[in-house]
């Protein structure tokens, strides 16, 4: 089964500036487990068919406008039926009035409200995305990702074959580092997968020979990134004599990560070959594919023209 993420609600408030009104006395335990936010107009006026509590609880102008049109009374009950579901928050939004009744049942069931003059639609806009970054299915992948004119680069392929190298001659050319060695991907998207390095490592590089430098200190904070989409995955393989390589780029290889597949490259490795280079080649030419242009097919075209023109 896929591994199911959780952010605590904390650092979520923390990010999103909230201010807390009431706190729940399991506030600094209470975890987020759901990406999507719920607005409870709908259960304010009685209907719970479908309610999902685990969900972060938002409410803005149209919520705020209905419970003013109730009577003290009718407005307590609604709150009370809602607060008695274990909601993991409420955030009022859009600088909106604080109802003391909402305040009240707060208290009573001991649920956690918060408040934010942002306006609702740019407040869920912004916690929907956190949530989803938090919350993305993730993987830990052994290699070197490398921003080469704004192409994330995944190098692969066995230790010691030269990534880290090839890597810092992309640096000294200008590129950016993300993540040397181990490279954390999330999918952030239905196609998008982001990679990133993990904390206690990320911007520094080990060499053979030299050790572990930091390559911000070392290059300046121009030659690092802190993430990068990944959009091509390059494989690095010793050369082997005999062994047939794709040399015109007609068939396309793919990588299959998270559910995404990736175009692919592979690049047989031997001595004399300028790695930096051929890979600042691969960025450019992956971008003239995304952009719609392919020039082996560009290229097979011509020559069939060619051939049925008679003119070769």
């Amino acid at each position: 089964m896929p591994t199911k993420y959780t952010v605590p609600l904390k650092i979520i408030v923390k990010e999103l500036n909230l201010e807390p009104l009431h706190l729940s006395s399991k506030y600094d335990s209470t975890l987020l487990s759901m990406s999507e936010i719920n607005r409870p107009a709908l259960q304010l006026a009685g209907f719970y068919n479908y309610f999902d509590p685990k969900r972060l609880q938002a409410i803005g102008k149209v919520e705020t406008t209905y419970l003013e049109t109730l009577t003290h009374d009718d407005r307590l009950k609604a709150f009370e039926q809602f607060m008695a579901y274990d909601i993991v928050g409420l955030v009022v939004c859009h600088g909106c009035k604080t109802f003391p009744e909402c305040l009240a049942m707060a208290e009573k069931y001991d649920r956690s409200v918060f408040y934010t003059d942002e306006e609702t639609s740019s407040f869920l806009a912004r916690a929907i995305f956190l949530l989803h970054n938090y919350l993305a299915p993730r993987l830990t992948m052994h290699g070197v990702l490398v921003d080469v004119y704004g192409e994330g680069l995944l190098l692969t392929g066995d230790s010691g074959i030269g990534k880290s190298e090839t890597a810092l001659e992309l640096i000294k050319r200008g590129h950016r580092l993300v993540a040397d060695d181990a490279v954390e991907i999330k999918l952030i998207g239905p196609d998008t997968l982001l990679g990133s390095a993990p904390e206690i490592i990320r911007y520094y590089m080990e060499l053979r020979g030299i050790g572990v430098i930091n390559v911000r200190h070392i290059y300046g904070v121009g030659a690092v990134l802190p993430s990068t989409s990944i959009d091509l995955v390059v494989v690095m393989e010793d050369w082997v004599d005999g062994k047939a390589y794709d040399r015109l780029g007609l068939t396309s290889e793919t990588e299959e990560i998270l559910g995404v597949k990736l175009p692919r490259v592979t690049i047989p490795v031997t001595p004399g070959r300028n790695l930096a280079v051929i890979l600042e080649l691969a960025a450019m030419n992956n971008r003239q594919k995304k952009m719609g242009y392919n020039a082996a097919e560009m290229l097979a075209a011509e020559h069939d023209y060619a051939i049925d023109n008679g003119t070769v």
